[in-house]
């Protein structure tokens, strides 16, 4: 048996004799494919609670409050006394905002006084929040052009209305998500997070468990003193199951999910198998850097949680500081993200997705840099808890 293959069947064995492999590389993926998926499966968020304070108690009054209830984005699940009482609710979870009708609201509009309408949304909740503010600013913009227009009609004026409220009409095209499909972009950059993050802890720990418990030594035996086929050996198996894994998230989503697929699914499925490669390559130059099954992963989770934000998924990353953006050209699946809005959405040709995949490759030889560092580790492991 050559000493790759004695490694390998080692490896392979590992996974296969602990449930701990087993909960990290399949049923936590899975789960949070499935739980994702489902949440967005009808595009957004649909019917966010929401409450309506309303001081003026009139017959426009009530109409908003219908209308606001009405709407597929809005569910009006409180009726709140007071602004006290409407923070409150909002701070305890139970609504992501509010509606505030002031007192004689009917009165002061009817006889030209600008009354103020004010609502309040609770951005902690990036998602719901936007939708709700949305909708609360689409409401008090009808409103008024409704009161305008029946006061124009009221007066005599026997034309249509409309040019003169809104005098430059805009339409709307959204390029490439025509439906407002919150799933195709939400989905499509959390999943693949989720699984760069179990890649890198599966990887931090299960090279951190050979040191920690002293194995190392006799897997570089195994090895003849080789590094490189030590570590390839050993990740060897993890990285046929997670490209598994990342072929089927694409199916699934690209195929089962119908997410909209304009470019070429030969280079959507390269960048997915790269993609996993990258990610291990990181979380290999953490290791190195970081010889200890402790500190090692703490590292790799703080990198893969703050990837959701910092790869500029769900922030815009023009609109960081220059400092904080910096950091979104540091993880594998920013990459992923550029490729995913190049080749599925937009379709455009693989050129300009070129240096995204010298990315990856970025990734994968990073680990070159420290490979003497970990062979000395390895070599001589010295565990500190």
């Amino acid at each position: 048996m050559s000493p790759f293959f004695e490694i390998f069947r080692r490896s392979t064995l590992q996974l296969v004799r602990r449930p701990i492999y087993w909960v990290s590389i399949f049923l936590l993926p899975l789960f949070c494919f499935l739980l994702l998926s489902s949440m967005m499966e009808n595009g957004l968020p649909d019917k966010t609670p929401a409450g309506v304070i309303d001081r003026d108690g009139s017959a426009l009054s009530r109409q908003i409050t219908q209308s606001l209830d009405g709407m597929q984005l809005v569910d009006v699940a409180e009726m709140p006394n007071s602004f006290t009482e409407a923070r409150h609710l909002m701070q305890e979870g139970k609504i992501f905002g509010f509606f505030l009708i002031p007192e004689n609201f009917e009165a002061d509009l009817l006889a030209g006084r600008g009354p103020q309408i004010s609502f309040y949304t609770n951005m902690t909740y990036y998602v719901p929040a936007s939708l709700l503010f949305k909708t609360f600013k689409s409401t008090a913009l009808y409103t008024k052009a409704g009161v305008a227009s029946n006061t124009i009609a009221s007066v005599g004026f026997t034309q249509d209305p409309a040019p003169l409220l809104q005098p430059v009409n805009i339409v709307t095209r959204p390029i490439s998500n025509p439906g407002l499909n919150y799933a195709i972009y939400l989905c499509v950059s959390f999943i693949p997070c989720v699984l760069q993050l179990m890649i890198i802890l599966v990887t931090c720990f299960s090279l951190g468990q050979e040191i920690k418990y002293g194995d190392s030594s006799r897997l570089m035996q195994m090895a003849r003193g080789s590094i490189v086929r030590a570590v390839a050996a050993k990740l060897l198996p993890q990285t046929l199951i997670w490209v598994v894994m990342a072929i089927f998230m694409e199916s699934w989503l690209f195929g089962w999910q119908g997410y909209p697929m304009h470019g070429s699914w030969l280079w959507l499925t390269l960048s997915e198998v790269l993609f996993v490669l990258a990610s291990q390559g990181f979380a290999l130059f953490i290791f190195g850097l970081l010889p200890n099954l402790r500190l090692s992963l703490s590292v790799c989770a703080l990198t893969g949680i703050l990837s959701f934000s910092i790869a500029a998924f769900s922030f815009p990353m023009q609109s960081m500081y220059g400092a904080i953006a910096i950091f979104s050209y540091i993880v594998p699946i920013r990459y992923n993200y550029l490729i995913y809005i190049d080749q599925a959405l937009n379709g455009i040709d693989i050129y300009y997705s070129r240096w995204w995949y010298v990315a990856y490759f970025v990734f994968m030889l990073l680990p070159l840099t420290i490979l003497p560092r970990l062979k000395k580790f390895m070599v001589k492991p010295v565990y500190v808890p």
